[in-house]
Order: structure tokens, then sequence, then C-alpha cells
């Protein structure tokens, strides 16, 4: 039977024993919400129940240095929904949806099946979300956000076949299981590089010196093992931790290894390198303000490749901006043949530099 949003009995915090929070998240206004997000616990089966499940969660996020429990709310394999940032506080569940979106965790993790009170119970969650913030939120497993297995397989089926409750049957698998799926929702996160893999599917001795060279750089907050051969949640957000060292934000610190930063973590990166001939200079007279062409849009790519981004709020595209000015400056004062002609404009040997 499916749960509506009227049948809905939530667990509040002071109930489960939340820890006071370590720092009050801040509020979001309704007109805010437009989204909500569907997690799992991870590479595990939970085998705790009740209250230890939603501490359990509080006390791995507290140790992160969050404020609390990341999720706005856990539900566990009984139907049972508990308080965590609850309807008015910023999540931290997802980098870049936390203020858009409402984020749940379905307790389950590894290969679990979810229950079908659980599934009702999400459901419901939603619905309710929907009510309460006057408009339909658009739903999404955690991976469309951000690089990571999570929701894990199955529950990242059910989001996609419509979060469907009360009757459920498991839906056809979109993605394969973790590691060495190969579905098209996780080759966006995928990336090869001197014919190497790196993100999720990949595995071998690469995927490991990455992991122990992060470590060494201070970037190994997230491994509670390892790092091994597996590439894995763990090393999406050390990796992720590093590239927004670099300066990268947004898509370009998204945790999947670029070219430039991974030889800024590596040095040589490992494999075998086919040199790309830079593309032909255009000419400058086709930079500089007022001009809007691909040639600009192909020169502030590169420029986030090359992990020269940060003046970049936005973009890059084929509008020519301030920030494409600064951003290429930057890298032509990181070169000492360029640094006498440092003006953000490229020229010949700034083009061929970029591009090599």
């Amino acid at each position: 039977m499916t749960t509506s949003s009227r049948d809905l009995k939530i667990i509040s915090r002071d109930t489960w024993g939340a820890r006071p929070w370590q720092g009050t998240p801040d509020t979001v206004p309704p007109a805010k919400r437009t989204e909500f997000y569907v997690h799992y616990d991870g590479a595990h089966p939970i085998t705790r129940t009740g209250y230890a499940i939603v501490r359990a969660i509080e006390a791995v996020h507290i140790g992160q240095g969050w404020s609390g429990v990341g999720y706005n709310f856990v539900v566990d394999q009984a139907g049972n929904i508990y308080e965590g940032r609850g309807w008015n506080l910023q999540g931290a569940h997802c980098p870049g949806h936390n203020i858009s979106a409402i984020g749940v965790q379905i307790a389950i993790g590894g290969d679990q099946e979810p229950t079908a009170a659980a599934l009702s119970a999400c459901r419901a969650l939603y619905e309710e979300a929907n009510r309460r913030f006057g408009r339909t939120l658009t739903k999404h497993g955690h991976r469309d956000g951000f690089a990571t297995a999570c929701p894990g397989a199955k529950l990242y089926a059910w989001v996609k076949d419509g979060m469907p409750a009360g009757g459920y049957k498991p839906a056809p698998n979109p993605g394969g299981a973790l590691p060495g799926g190969t579905g098209p929702d996780l080759a966006r996160y995928q990336v090869t590089i001197n014919g190497l893999q790196y993100g999720y599917g990949a595995k071998g001795a690469h995927v490991t010196k990455v992991g122990q060279a992060l470590v060494k750089r201070g970037f190994g907050t997230h491994y509670t093992s390892g790092p091994g051969p597996v590439w894995t949640d763990a090393d999406t957000r050390n990796y992720a931790a590093f590239q927004r060292s670099l300066g990268l934000k947004g898509k370009a610190a998204d945790g999947v290894p670029g070219e430039d930063s991974l030889k800024k973590l590596l040095g040589t990166p490992p494999g075998k390198v086919t040199a790309k001939p830079a593309p032909p200079f255009p000419g400058a007279d086709q930079f500089g303000p007022g001009r809007t062409n691909s040639h600009i849009n192909l020169l502030g790519q590169q420029l986030v490749k090359k992990g020269f981004a940060k003046h970049y709020t936005s973009g890059p595209g084929p509008k020519w901006s301030d920030a494409d000015r600064k951003n290429l400056r930057d890298f032509q004062l990181s070169r000492p043949e360029l640094r006498g002609d440092a003006d953000g404009l490229p020229g010949p040997k700034t083009w061929k530099a970029l591009f090599s």
C-alpha cells in the first residue's frame, strides 16, 4: 500500500537522540527547493536497525567536519523516517545541490533490496515535499549530480522508473553495478588518459598510484582503508578536494581526473602518451572585448583542462569575458617563456603552449 504524505510520521532529532548541531546549517527559503535526491549508504549492506542507523550516519558526518547528519531525512527498511536536516535546513549530501535539493538516504548498501515499506516512505516524502514547496520537484539519484556509485544500481533504477511505490517490482538496471559498470549514466564519470582509465569502472595499479599520491599531498581524508586498485567514492571525493586546491570549481572539480590535474599530482601520468598537434592559431583578431566565436570557447575549455579556471563563475563560452583574460594571464604567468607577453590575450606562442 502506498504511503501518502498525509500519513507521514517523522521521528524527530530529539527522539532518535541527535547530538547538538556542530554549527547550525543555513536555512533555505522554500522557493529555492526544486529537486529531490535519493541516496544509499555505500558499498556494504546495512546491518543496524532502528535509531542506531541514523546515529551511525551522524557519527560519520560529524567526523567529516559536518554540522550533523547531511541528509534531510533517512528512511530505514521498516519504513521509519528519521529527521536529519529536515525541510528547512541546507543539506550536505550532494555538492552543488545542497540548497536546491531535499536529500533522502534509504538505509541500504551494497546489493541489498529496498523494501516496499522503505520505497513507500521515500515516495511519501517526495509527495510531501511537492506539497510544501508548491511545485513538482525533479527526481534524481545521487550520481546524477556527483561522480559516485550512489544510490546503487537498484535504487537508481527505481528513481529512473519514476519512484513507484506500493507493489513495487525492481526495474531493469540502467547502469550496472560497480566496480566495472559501463552504463551511460556512469560513462560521464570515466576518462581515459594515456590509455588508462580513471573514475568509476577503473581498476589497476595506476588507480592505487593516484590514491597514494593524494594521501601524500594531504588529500586522503575520505579513505577508511587503502587506497587500493579499484576506484571508489573515496577516490572521487579526495580527488575533488585536490582539484579545488588547484582553484578549480564546479564541473572542473567533479573528482574525475583531467590531464593537467593528473600531471600536477603525479608528474608524468603513467601509460602511453600520444602527442596531439595544436590546432592552428586563428589569429589575434578573434579574441578580446566584443568578440564571440568558437575559438574563444575552445580556448576557455583548454584553460579548464589545464587547471586555470578560477575566474570563471560560469562557462566558459563563446563570448569573450574578463574571466577569459584573467585565466589566460594566469596561464601565461605560469610559463617562464610566456611571462614577457602576459597580457591575457593569446598569440601564436601562447596558443601552442596552451594546447601542448
